[in-house]
């Protein structure tokens, strides 16, 4: 199971005890969750109508961010196409698979300098993940196109015979070509009707050079026949056959066509396949960039709304729960009857006010700070 549960309460005498009851309620005894203790560096507090209007910033910024990972998560699925089994060996963060880069997190520093401000840092994570997403959209947009190209054309060329392209079936040496009077014609004709095709074929109009027919290419169900005749014939010819339940196919031997429609194919399959490696790479670290963004904008609500509810000076132990699927409800039960006591509030507050920093009304009201991560990013299961 890849759900977490990403809480803080306030630190008793010191943190640590914080943490000893938590894990004494949950595991010593009860092995409800698999736990870690979650750390956020100290961060610059500011003042309190900044955190109260940060608060409902971050919580959209949350739902950016995860949107964007998804995304990418799954446009890279897309990408692998028959290779998804090894998505998960993409899927990483920071060189790690996701759930260890979350049960081991530590904050980068690095890449969000903690002597900035609380907005600042938001403002960062904003616009890298905003670049992220508009890259993704123009990158997705070219290889979609390169590869909506290259199926169009592969369509062509497979399926019945009364549709396809007949480019890589037919040679130049089948036909007639150059004559004044000859030509050439293609006919598609059921395979139950074979016989019958060799019986009638010379008498369809007066003008079929005899013996003339030749079996080019079968599939599953039809065979195509070429036959000549004079051209003045055309029509009664085409007409006949049609009565006679064979196709004749609209098609001219053009050797500059063919050979132009066979170049696109391979330049098209080529173009794909060049681009397929840089877009993995790309996938792969921007997933990683994107993740590990999504997991700070956590640790960041953690800070935020655990200064709003327990005040200063910040005081709290963030811990990182891992349910065991089958205890998730009596889970929430022990963390209540442990921290019950710092909503004293909890009788008074209705759910359906909207209080700034507690987003009453978006989500579940706990007595304690609780966030989500699921690290499960795709729609589908492996």
């Amino acid at each position: 199971m890849t759900e977490f549960w990403l809480i803080s309460a306030p630190g008793e005498k010191t943190c640590q005890q914080t943490w000893d009851k938590m894990m004494m309620a949950t595991t010593h005894t009860t092995n409800l969750s698999t736990n870690n203790k979650f750390n956020i560096p100290d961060l610059k507090v500011g003042t309190l109508d900044v955190l109260v209007g940060l608060s409902d910033e971050l919580a959209k910024l949350d739902t950016f961010v995860e949107s964007v990972v998804k995304k990418v998560a799954q446009y890279m699925a897309d990408v692998l196409e028959d290779s998804r089994d090894k998505i998960q060996e993409n899927l990483l963060a920071n060189g790690v698979d996701l759930v260890t880069y979350v049960t081991r997190f530590q904050w980068d520093m690095a890449k969000y300098p903690i002597k900035q401000s609380l907005k600042n840092i938001s403002e960062i994570i904003s616009k890298q993940v905003s670049q992220i997403d508009n890259d993704l959209k123009a990158r997705a947009s070219a290889y979609n196109n390169l590869k909506g190209n290259l199926q169009n054309l592969e369509r062509k060329n497979a399926g019945s015979l009364l549709t396809r392209s007949l480019a890589d079936i037919v040679k130049k040496e089948d036909f007639v070509l150059d004559s004044e009077y000859l030509l050439t014609m293609l006919v598609v004709v059921p395979k139950m009707n074979y016989v019958e095709w060799q019986k009638t074929y010379e008498t369809l109009s007066d003008m079929v050079v005899p013996r003339s027919t030749n079996l080019l290419f079968e599939d599953h169900d039809s065979g195509l026949f070429s036959v000549t005749l004079f051209r003045k014939a055309i029509d009664d010819f085409k007409h006949k056959a049609r009565e006679n339940k064979f196709t004749v196919r609209d098609f001219q031997y053009n050797d500059e066509e063919m050979k132009a429609d066979k170049e696109e194919m391979t330049r098209l399959s080529t173009d794909k396949k060049k681009q397929f490696g840089p877009l993995v790479r790309w996938l792969k670290v921007n997933f990683s960039e994107a993740f590990i963004a999504w997991i700070h904008i956590k640790a960041l609500r953690v800070f935020v709304e655990s200064v709003l509810r327990y005040g200063l000076p910040v005081n709290f132990q963030a811990m990182l729960l891992q349910p065991h699927k089958k205890n998730m409800k009596k889970l929430r039960e022990v963390l209540y009857e442990l921290y019950k006591h710092l909503d004293s509030s909890a009788a008074i507050i209705d759910a359906a006010m909207d209080i700034p920093g507690l987003n009453l009304s978006q989500q579940e009201y706990y007595p304690y700070v609780y966030y989500k991560i699921d690290c499960n990013l795709l729609d589908f299961k492996f």
